[in-house]
């Protein structure tokens, strides 16, 4: 990308109705950014220390790991540094970036979900052929392909944006560069723009999901075609934490770009929601409802004297 504007850096203008906050904020962001990495950290080292973790199920979410480790890296760093009471500027070049990675990550996560969903459907109505079908090649091939297809749309996306004259002002009204608040900085019609950015960046995550829905609507046919009552539990607990972090990625979604009225102020509380909090919580929430993962985390805390070994 070419900047061929007279602005070389923007101005953050932060979170909106927190004037005189920022101590009490910046802690409890600090938090919720350190266990956000802490918790994937871990899931990342309880699947890479367990040979019974080296599935496909378990790549793909040591992936989701991955990102849940970068994602909030994005923009909180920057948060936390002009909260403390330092600049609040940030480089042409800082501002794209943000926009790409933040995208990037985003779009990875989705598609990584609906990889997911196609995983438990093959696990749950396929079992015989699963190996077959999840292969290792396959497995590497849909990992590969999440992060490629993430890279192109928010490289798309991060072109149509910079690719827009700016020439003053500069502040931008957020606490992070993003897609909305930058096309109303630039010097030029966006109504073009505009609908070809909604509808590329609405239509990733809503084919996902529908594809995700139509997953979960043949494997709850299948759970439901089992006799067993123990065995329907089984099947549906395999799926739960799945189902919880899909519900927890696409819901900020939903309120911050398929809104018809938007409010700045929700809109931050929602993009804080989803830059920090969802990353802290997916950890708790492929942990707490696996056993698996539990046991290799308590191995992993045991090796690290985090953990008596009678725990």
């Amino acid at each position: 990308m070419r900047n061929a504007s007279a602005v070389t850096e923007f101005v953050l203008l932060g979170l909106p109705c927190t004037e005189g906050l920022e101590t009490e904020l910046f802690v409890l962001f600090l938090s919720f950014y350190t266990l956000a990495l802490a918790g994937n950290l871990l899931i990342l080292l309880a699947i890479a220390c367990s040979a019974q973790l080296h599935t496909p199920m378990y790549c793909f979410l040591c992936e989701l790991a991955l990102c849940d480790l970068l994602f909030p890296s994005v923009s909180t760093p920057e948060l936390l540094f002009y909260l403390s009471g330092h600049s609040h500027a940030v480089s042409y070049a800082g501002c794209a970036s943000q926009l790409f990675f933040y995208h990037f990550l985003g779009c990875t996560e989705c598609l990584l979900c609906t990889v997911m969903a196609y995983d438990r459907f093959v696990a749950i109505c396929h079992p015989l052929r699963y190996r077959m079908i999840m292969s290792h090649r396959v497995c590497a091939v849909l990992a590969v392909g999440t992060s490629f297809f993430g890279c192109v749309q928010a490289t798309f996306l991060t072109t149509l944006t910079f690719r827009l004259p700016y020439c003053g002002p500069n502040e931008v009204d957020y606490f992070f560069c993003d897609i909305p608040v930058m096309l109303k900085l630039a010097c030029a019609d966006t109504s073009a723009l505009e609908t070809v950015g909604f509808v590329s960046v609405g239509l990733m995550p809503l084919s996902c999901f529908l594809l995700i829905l139509t997953s979960y609507s043949r494997i709850v046919y299948s759970i439901l075609q089992i006799r067993s009552a123990q065995g329907r539990h089984r099947a549906f607990s395999t799926c739960s934490a799945h189902l919880t972090a899909v519900l927890v990625l696409y819901m900020p979604v939903v309120l911050i770009y398929l809104r018809p009225t938007p409010s700045p102020w929700l809109d931050a509380a929602v993009q804080v929601l989803n830059n920090l909090v969802s990353p802290m919580l997916n950890p708790l929430i492929y942990s707490l409802r696996n056993k698996e993962v539990k046991s290799s985390l308590r191995n992993v805390l045991h090796r690290l004297g985090f953990l008596p070994e009678r725990w």
